[in-house]
């Protein structure tokens, strides 16, 4: 396998698949049979799930939402992913671990890096859920802290685009794809990969991140195995 140990990244809103909102039980499934594929080759999973299924803070301020409280709701709905994808692990026969940024007990247990690396050691994946447990930083924020926490070989953002293209290519049909793309690049072209906190904190520590199409099963071993999926940045 062409990494050891990962940190995916899943957006919340892939997990409402067609339906347009909630848990779809299709891409669950789907998830935890990928990452039961990769674990079965060796590859220690972390991963860190967004909200935005059931409930994003910057929306909700919008609607009068007070920002702390509306931040907090969304951890809260990172939670309730993350407990869904460990179910679905569970049903394929996968160990796996909710770990939360806020004290929970017993729905999850307390993040700590020694805890994670613990777990991930002994097969399980490792889900860490509640964001940093702070308001005003985003789930791509959660995920590039944990994965340099936890000494990740590389953040796997998988969401429903195969990569990072010049432009929207939901939007502009001349877009182009690239396979590899510096920090510095992304910057300077304006290109959308992460929120600037989560950017910025993965070019700092030099953690590089592959963007690819998770909603295409197979993609995430084809990704490991060393097939050109995605778009890697890197520095």
């Amino acid at each position: 396998m062409k990494y050891n140990r990962i940190l995916l990244k899943l957006s919340g809103e892939s997990l409402q698949g067609a339906q347009g909102y909630g848990l779809s039980t299709d891409v669950l499934h789907s998830y935890a049979a990928q990452i039961r594929q990769a674990v079965e080759a060796g590859v220690q999973v972390a991963v860190v799930i967004g909200g935005g299924n059931i409930f994003r803070g910057l929306q909700g301020a919008g609607r009068g939402f007070d920002r702390v409280k509306g931040d907090q709701m969304g951890m809260l709905a990172t939670i309730i992913n993350s407990l869904a994808l460990q179910s679905a692990l569970e049903n394929d026969g996968v160990r796996a671990r909710v770990l939360t940024s806020i004290r929970m007990e017993p729905i999850g247990e307390y993040y700590a890096k020694a805890r994670a690396l613990e777990y991930l050691a002994a097969g399980e994946v490792v889900i860490i859920g509640g964001g940093t447990s702070n308001p005003f930083f985003t789930t791509d924020s959660a995920a590039a802290l944990r994965a340099v926490e936890i000494e990740a070989d590389v953040l796997l953002k998988g969401t429903r685009v195969d990569g990072v293209y010049t432009a929207d290519p939901e939007k502009d049909p001349t877009a182009e794809k690239f396979d590899a793309i510096s920090f510095d690049e992304v910057y300077s072209r304006g290109l959308k990969v992460m929120d600037l906190t989560a950017f910025t904190l993965c070019k700092e520590n030099r953690m590089p991140i592959k963007v690819f199409d998770m909603d295409t099963e197979g993609n995430l071993m084809r990704l490991l195995a060393g097939e050109k999926i995605g778009t890697l940045v890197h520095l």
